[in-house]
């Protein structure tokens, strides 16, 4: 029996050897990055102009290795940004490379495609919000100023068509009043002088003379006045005073819904504008 236990002490501790040494041998089994096989295939697809099947050897590099590849998140974010045009996911696998290597010399050119990305994903939103960040109390007030301008007009207008006698869009004389009476039949009087009344400017009457009906009193009716027809609203011009971050393709957006009507804006506006991207900030732009 004491022969024994040394031997077991012995197989034990060849046994834990092993065991560390299987275990550092897992630990050395990931090489470099660059010396990844998936790695190097995808570097290989990009050089055939095989974008898709380039991605997934990257992102396959990203599964197998983790936090460990720095690299393939890189390849990988330029991927969506460039080919699949998917800014969302480009601007993730951004992030990861710089979180994974925060000081690398790249690191400050891919804040920049960082910040590319948000925009491209920006311009494909209603309204341009990136370009277009106007403060929404100025574009209320903007609203109240071209009202206010369209009331105004309205009023000049009506004014004038009363100055003018009220006449109708078409130029037709207004009706003026009229005056209309009614008749009341007199009973006759026998023997007797009827006296007439105060608008009356016959003669009594007198038993012998034939009855005739006396005039009641005058009663003005004043003929109900048609209404003046303001000039319609939508058929005058709408206005957009240009503020900072317009261009043509954003407020074709904002009015039509869509970007190509740029180009009936700035048929419209040839007279103040030299080229589509002569712009300025207080320009007033006739809206077709």
């Amino acid at each position: 029996m004491a022969h024994r236990w040394p031997l077991f002490r012995l197989l034990a501790s060849c046994f834990l050897v092993i065991l560390a040494g299987c275990e550092q041998g897992d630990r050395a089994g990931f090489t470099a990055e660059s010396d990844d096989p998936g790695y190097r295939r995808g570097k290989e697809l990009l050089r055939q102009g095989r974008n898709q099947e380039a991605l997934s050897a990257f992102l396959k590099v990203v599964e197998k290795r983790g936090d460990d590849s720095p690299e393939s998140h890189l390849e990988a974010g330029l991927l969506y940004q460039q080919h699949i045009k998917d800014p969302i996911a480009a601007i993730y696998h951004y992030r990861k490379f710089r979180e994974l290597k925060p000081n690398s010399p790249q690191a400050d050119l891919v804040r920049q495609r960082i910040d590319a990305a948000k925009r491209e994903f920006a311009s494909t939103l209603p309204g341009d919000p990136l370009n277009n960040a106007i403060d929404p109390r100025f574009d209320a007030y903007e609203q109240v100023e071209r009202l206010r301008r369209e009331n105004e007009g309205l009023k000049s207008d009506l004014a004038a068509l009363l100055a003018k006698g009220m006449t109708r869009p078409g130029g037709t004389q207004l009706p003026a009043e009229r005056e209309t009476t009614t008749t009341a039949i007199v009973p006759s009087a026998e023997s007797s002088t009827v006296a007439p009344s105060a608008n009356e400017t016959t003669a009594p009457l007198t038993a012998f003379e034939p009855q005739r009906a006396a005039p009641a009193p005058l009663v003005r009716t004043p003929t109900p006045i048609p209404p003046v027809r303001a000039p319609d609203a939508t058929s005058s011009a709408r206005v957009h005073v240009v503020v900072k971050g317009d261009t043509l393709q954003s407020i074709a957006l904002r009015y039509y819904g869509d970007r190509s009507r740029f180009r009936d804006l700035y048929a419209a506006n040839k007279q103040i504008m030299a080229s589509p991207n002569d712009l300025r900030i207080g320009m007033e732009l006739r809206l077709p």
